[in-house]
């Protein structure tokens, strides 16, 4: 095989073992001896049981080789954010505060996953709490930047060539923005597809599953693969889910419909973003309609806000009263700002998060997608922060299905995403959008 194993993208290799070229134990092996090279800079990972991990393999080949049935996953490696619990590996949290916890039961997507034959490679860093306090993994493009929050080490492995697929989570812009500051494709689907059973709670209304890969069909091959009602959910709901999969291999039967929204915090673009996005939409032509918003969308920016910071206090407090000194600093403020938020206020802003649910249903009637930056630019230098979320957050507070697509160059010659929203439970017809971008993109370049 002229290309190592671990360069290639998920779809390949689940294909490559399922004709018998390649062998799962030979994957996991070329993926631990990159991890080798890149961990003593990156620090990506937060545990990785090699011998585990070699063992899942070998079975995977086992049952391969006897000619039973096998799973879409069967033998790929997968990394998990450090929230997921794993009964067989320690669930850290990204705090000292949960130093050596190890579950009891697996986290409903990691029985997904070992229903699909995937191998459980590890856990990935993640930020304090799954928040905003930096973590120690850097950007796979330059050590000198960060890769961005809360799913740090999930896209940072990805980007690095560590692992070919991993899962993050998204609260505010957690999955999308690490994934452009990456320069790798991050899934977010409609809120409810994927159960958060097993899960750190950090807001029970915002917390969503995400999916990194280094393609666009890579991304939706594990979105398909995790996806499922779970009745244990509150948000997930008991119908038939899109298949992202076929959405990314359909054609679209007429050129889509995207619209650029201009918000009022877009003077937080980068110059360099700006003049880029500029080239996008010239380049897409007539397909891309411009409308300036009302200052009441952008409104939902603080919305989210409140609710965010208001169930994490909440969700969380015992073990912030309890743990209070083992908070970092940055964290702190957040905490006692969302423990000033009344009842009423929280209960308002569940209110105004509804009524953007049913104006964003109504809105996708007249277009494919939105297309919008995935974060204000390249990403941050390290330490700094994690980066500013807020072009992701209304799509977020609605429940949206989004994809960034790796498209971009910054000036520093770190990657900028693109990103496209589209309708609730809609998301094969946003995956089939994206693919026409990607094409579409291509042919002008």
């Amino acid at each position: 095989m002229s290309t190592a194993p671990n360069a290639l993208s998920a779809t390949e290799a689940a294909r490559h073992i399922r004709e018998g070229r390649l062998s799962s134990v030979d994957l996991v092996k070329s993926c631990l001896q990159r991890i080798s090279e890149t961990e003593p800079t990156l620090r990506a990972w937060a545990s990785l049981e090699e011998e585990a991990a070699l063992k899942q393999a070998a079975e995977m080949d086992r049952i391969r080789k006897a000619g039973r049935p096998i799973g879409a996953l069967h033998g790929v490696p997968v990394a998990l954010k450090d929230i997921v619990d794993t009964k067989d590996l320690p669930t850290e949290r990204g705090t000292p505060i949960f130093s050596g916890r190890r579950p009891t039961h697996d986290a409903a997507i990691v029985e997904r996953l070992t229903d699909a034959g995937a191998v459980i490679l590890g856990k990935t860093v993640t930020t304090e709490l799954a928040f905003a306090h930096p973590a120690v993994t850097r950007n796979p493009h330059n050590p000198d930047y960060s890769p961005g929050g809360s799913s740090s080490g999930s896209a940072a492995a990805v980007a690095a060539f560590n692992v070919p697929l991993a899962i993050g989570t998204q609260t505010n812009g957690s999955v999308i923005r690490p994934a452009s500051y990456c320069g790798i494709f991050g899934l977010k689907p409609t809120r409810g597809v994927v159960s958060r059973r097993g899960i750190l709670q950090t807001s029970v209304t915002l917390d969503q599953v995400g999916c990194f890969g280094r393609t666009l069909e890579d991304a939706a091959l594990l979105c398909d693969a995790v996806k499922g009602y779970d009745p244990s959910d509150t948000m997930s709901y008991p119908r038939p889910r899109p298949d992202m999969g076929a959405g990314v291999q359909a054609e679209a039967p007429v050129k889509p419909s995207l619209v650029w929204l201009e918000m009022p915090y877009h003077d937080k673009l980068t110059s360099d973003s700006i003049e880029a996005f500029a080239a996008v939409t010239e380049a897409l032509g007539g397909q891309v309609e411009r409308i300036k918003t009302s200052e009441k969308l952008a409104a939902l920016v603080d919305v989210q806000h409140t609710i965010h910071e208001y169930e994490f206090c909440h969700h969380l407090s015992e073990t912030l009263n309890t743990h209070w000194d083992q908070v970092s600093d940055t964290l702190k403020p957040i905490v006692q700002r969302g423990r000033k938020i009344s009842q009423s206020e929280y209960e308002d802003a569940l209110v105004v998060m509804d009524s953007a649910e049913t104006f964003f249903e109504e809105f996708f009637h007249d277009y494919d997608a939105v297309i919008a930056p995935s974060a204000t630019g390249e990403a941050p230098k390290f330490g700094d922060s994690t980066g500013d979320p807020i072009f992701c957050t209304i799509w977020n507070l609605a429940g949206l299905p989004c994809v960034t697509m790796p498209l971009l160059v910054g000036e520093t010659g770190l990657p900028i995403g693109v990103q496209l929203i589209g309708a609730k439970e809609e998301d094969d017809r946003l995956l089939r959008t994206a693919n026409w971008v990607l094409n579409e993109l291509k042919a002008e370049a």
